[in-house]
C-alpha cells in the first residue's frame, strides 16, 4: 500500500472500532435506567474478548484454500506470527467486523442476561459461526464461490457484510430472544427508553463510523486512486440510502402511531446503514435512494412483528438488523448494477443472493440457538425475576448508571 491507501486503512479501522461504541450507547439509551450498564457492557465486553480471539486465531479461520472448507485452520499461524505489516493492517480491520457484528446480537437480550453468560456464548459463537461465516463470503469459501459453483457469469455481492454481520447477527438474536424468553411484563408501550439523547448519539457515532466499514476496503486492498475505485459511490450511496431510510422510517411511523419521532429517525438510520451494506459499491445513486425508502418502511413495520409473535427481541435487532440485512442483500438480485434483473442482467444474481442470505440466516440461527440453550441449561444464561425487577446494573455488575443521590459511606 502507498501512503495514501495506509493512512486510509489505519482511519477506516479506527472509524469501525468506534463503531462498537457507538452500539453502546445506541443500545444504552434504548433500555430502562436500571439496565444501561449491563447493557453498555455486552458491547464493551465484546470489543476485548473478540479482539483478542481474532488475533489468536480467528484471522486464520476467516479464510479458507478450497471452496468447500468449513473454515481455515485455527493453528496456521498463531497470533498472526508471521504476517507482514500490510497483512497486519487487513487483518486489524477484519478485526472490526467481527468485534461489532458480535456487539449487535446483545441488544435481543437486554435486561436480562447474565453478563458471564454472555461472554461465553459471545466467544463460542464468534468462533463457531463468524469466523467461519467471515469465510465463507469473503476468504474464498461457497459463498464467495457460488456463481461459479452453478455455472454462472456472477457472484454472491456482499460489499461490506449484508451476510456476514447483519444477517448473521440477527438470526442469532432471534435465537437467543427465544432462548431467554420474555422480559417480565412483556407489552407495548411498558419499556421505554431511558435516555433518548443517548440514542441519538448512539446512531450519528454509529452514522460516521459507517463510511469505515463501507469505503474502507479501498483502502485495505490499495484501491484509493486506481480506476477499480469505487469510493465516491460508496460514500454517497452511504449518505443518501440512511437519509432516505429516516425518512421512509418517519411516514410510517406518522401513519401509523401519529407522531414522528427521534428514536424512529435513529432506528431508521441504522436501518438504511445496514442495508447499505452489502450493496454500497452496486447500486446506482437512485436505486440506492429507493432502497432507502423501501428499507426505512419495511424496517419500521418490522419491529412491531415480535408483538404479534411473541418474541422479546429487546432493541430490534431482528427488525432491524435481519430485515434489513436481508432486504439489502437480495435487493442486489433486482437492482445490481450491470447484474440485477431490472438493470440488464437475468435472474442468477437473484438467484445467489437468496441462496447466500437463507444459508447464513438458517446456519447462524440453528447454531445460537444451541449455544444458547446449552448455556440456560447449565450454568443459566438468564437472571432471576426479582434481579431483573431491581436492575440488573447493580445486581450483575455492582454500578449504576446515574449516581443522582451522592451517599455516605
Amino acid at each position: 500500500m502507498d501512503s495514501g491507501n495506509l493512512a486510509w486503512a489505519v482511519a477506516a479501522t479506527a472509524l469501525v472500532l468506534f463503531m462498537t461504541p457507538g452500539v453502546a450507547f445506541f443500545y444504552g439509551g434504548l433500555v430502562k435506567a436500571k439496565s444501561v450498564v449491563s447493557m453498555m457492557m455486552m458491547s464493551f465486553g465484546a470489543l476485548g474478548l473478540i479482539s483478542v480471539l481474532w488475533i489468536l486465531y480467528g484471522f486464520n479461520m476467516s479464510a479458507v484454500d478450497s471452496t468447500w472448507a468449513f473454515a481455515g485452520n485455527p493453528f496456521a499461524d498463531l497470533g498472526m506470527a508471521s504476517l507482514d505489516d500490510n497483512a497486519l493492517v487487513g487483518a486489524a480491520y477484519g478485526a472490526t467486523f467481527a468485534i461489532i457484528t458480535v456487539a449487535l446480537i446483545s441488544g435481543a437480550i437486554a435486561d436480562r442476561a447474565k453478563f458471564g453468560a454472555w461472554m461465553i456464548f459471545a466467544g463460542i459463537w464468534a468462533t463457531v459461526v463468524y469466523f467461519p461465516v467471515a469465510a465463507w463470503v469473503w476468504g474464498g469459501g461457497w459463498i464467495m464461490g457460488l456463481g461459479e459453483t452453478f455455472g454462472f457469469d456472477v457472484s454472491v455481492i456482499d460489499y461490506a457484510g449484508g451476510t456476514a454481520v447483519h444477517i448473521n447477527a440477527g438470526a442469532a438474536a432471534l435465537a437467543l430472544s427465544l432462548v431467554l424468553g420474555r422480559r417480565v411484563l412483556f407489552q407495548k408501550g411498558v419499556h421505554k427508553p431511558h435516555n433518548v439523547p443517548l440514542v441519538m448519539l448512539g446512531a450519528a457515532i454509529l452514522w460516521f463510523g459507517w463510511f469505515g466499514f463501507n469505503a474502507g476496503a479501498e483502502g485495505t486492498f490499495g484501491l484509493l486512486g486506481t480506476e477499480d475505485s469505487s469510493v465516491g459511490l460508496i460514500i454517497v450511496n452511504t449518505i443518501g440510502t440512511t437519509a432516505a431510510a429516516i425518512i421512509g422510517w418517519l411516514i410510517v411511523e406518522k401513519l401509523k402511531d401519529g407522531k414522528a419521532t427521534s428514536v424512529g429517525a435513529a432506528s431508521g438510520a441504522v436501518a438504511g446503514l445496514v442495508a447499505i451494506t452489502p450493496a454500497c459499491a452496486n447500486l446506482t445513486p437512485g436505486w440506492a435512494l429507493l432502497l432507502g425508502i423501501l428499507t426505512g418502511a419495511v424496517c419500521a413495520l418490522a419491529i412491531e412483528l415480535k408483538w404479534k409473535w411473541g418474541f422479546d427481541d429487546s432493541l430490534d435487532v431482528v427488525g432491524i438488523h435481519l430485515v434489513g440485512g436481508l432486504i439489502g442483500t437480495i435487493y442486489l438480485g433486482f437492482f445490481a448494477t450491470e447484474t440485477g434483473l431490472f438493470v440488464g442482467g437475468n435472474t442468477d444474481q437473484l438467484v445467489v443472493q437468496v441462496i447466500a442470505a437463507l444459508g447464513v440466516l438458517i446456519y447462524s440461527f440453528v447454531v445460537a440457538f444451541i449455544i444458547g440453550f446449552a448455556i440456560e441449561k447449565t450454568i443459566g444464561f438468564r437472571v432471576k425475576n426479582e434481579d431483573e425487577i431491581a436492575g440488573i446494573d447493580t445486581t450483575v455488575h455492582g454500578e449504576e448508571g446515574y449516581a443522582l443521590i451522592e451517599t455516605t459511606p
